[in-house]
């Protein structure tokens, strides 16, 4: 069979991008997807998406694939592009993994996203939306406050500055937002509680992958608030990143439970399909509250979601190929063909707790796109 796997290549079309390593790391992350599916036994080849869309209508004019790997986080260094590459696979009939283009949409605009969890009567942090700053006067939310922008991942605009506790500080970090990336601010309850990672994989049925725990710690946590930020999850020698470690998560049975249901809820209210994350802060209650929905989290090897499947036994080979297949049976009904499969036995996934005990800490690429702590 043949695959094209689709990554955006924009990292450098803009002179201030306050995003960039974000960006530039999907290389690394299709480079592998392409060397373990070729081992798979399938053909396979890259396609890199800059400026616009025609990349991917030229490409498969050449050569139409079966399917496709969609990795793309971005268009022309914009991140509402995201939506655009599935959305134009969906006009051309082609297969492809991961969530459509409404769902990617409605997870990258936050206040839309949040709308729709509480419709649906999912517990998420109270928020409002500020477009100008003069709008900040009708903000009426009881501080600690955290502000984002409306539509970034991968904790773009984060830092320790963006948890205020009085209105100075709101002006400030809404102003910032407002100023560098053009875009509305979110303003949202910031829930200084334990930071809960539920990685999701398949549709019907779907399951929990074993949960991650970032675990705040260090000099750097005594003096700052509880917020995974940009830094922290692009420059791995930051102390805001050594000191935010991801581990295993160790939670009692009956708050494993409300985490895995709050992060399935989330799911389905956004119709996201084949694996994704959800992001939840667990206030000292018990009450696990949404902060983010990554349904194109980060597949490399070493990312948090692969660490999770490799704790539930799941090779990064059998998830490479189980992507596919979840792809292949939505369009065909069956399982994708392949050559042959890997050999490696799998182990035998037990719950959550148990897979993860004596693993030790999670690498630093846990920090990597989709792997935030109250990120925009």
């Amino acid at each position: 069979m043949l695959i094209s796997i689709l990554h955006n290549r924009d990292a450098a079309l803009l002179e201030d991008d306050p995003g960039r390593e974000a960006r530039e790391d999907v290389i690394k992350v299709a480079a592998a997807m392409q060397a373990t599916l070729a081992h798979g036994g399938h053909t396979v080849q890259t396609v890199a998406v800059e400026k616009d869309l025609f990349t991917i209508h030229q490409a498969f004019e050449a050569q139409r694939p079966d399917l496709v790997v969609n990795l793309c986080e971005s268009l022309a260094a914009d991140s509402r592009g995201e939506m655009l590459v599935p959305a134009m696979l969906d006009l051309l009939h082609v297969p492809y993994t991961g969530s459509s283009a409404l769902s990617l949409a409605l997870a990258l605009h936050k206040n839309k996203a949040k709308e729709i969890l509480r419709a649906r009567g999912v517990s998420t942090p109270d928020f409002c939306i500020v477009e100008h700053v003069e709008d900040l006067t009708r903000v009426d939310l009881p501080f600690p406050l955290i502000v984002k922008p409306s539509r970034e991942d991968a904790s773009v605009g984060i830092d320790f500055d963006s948890v205020v506790n009085d209105r100075r500080g709101l002006g400030r970090a809404v102003n910032r937002v407002l100023r560098t990336f053009k875009q509305p601010a979110l303003v949202e309850r910031f829930i200084d509680g334990r930071e809960i990672y539920v990685p999701l994989l398949g549709n019907a049925p779907r399951r929990a992958l074993p949960l991650t725990e970032i675990r705040f710690g260090g000099a750097t946590f005594e003096r700052h608030p509880r917020v995974l930020s940009y830094t922290a999850k692009w420059n791995t020698e930051s102390d805001e990143c050594l000191d935010s470690p991801s581990h295993p998560a160790q939670l009692s049975a009956a708050l494993e439970a409300r985490c895995v249901a709050v992060a399935e809820s989330a799911f389905q209210a956004l119709e996201c399909r084949d694996y994704g994350r959800v992001d939840l802060r667990v206030d000292a209650a018990g009450q696990p509250y949404v902060i983010d929905i990554n349904p194109n989290c980060d597949l490399h090897p070493q990312a948090g979601f692969a660490r999770a499947a490799e704790a539930a036994g799941i090779s990064y080979a059998d998830l490479a190929l189980h992507l596919v297949d979840l792809a292949w049976e939505r369009r065909h009904g069956n399982q994708a063909p392949v050559r042959n499969r890997p050999a490696a036995a799998r182990r035998a996934a037990g719950p959550h707790r148990d897979l993860h005990a004596g693993r030790g800490g999670l690498r630093a690429r846990t920090h990597r796109r989709g792997g935030s702590a109250e990120q925009p």
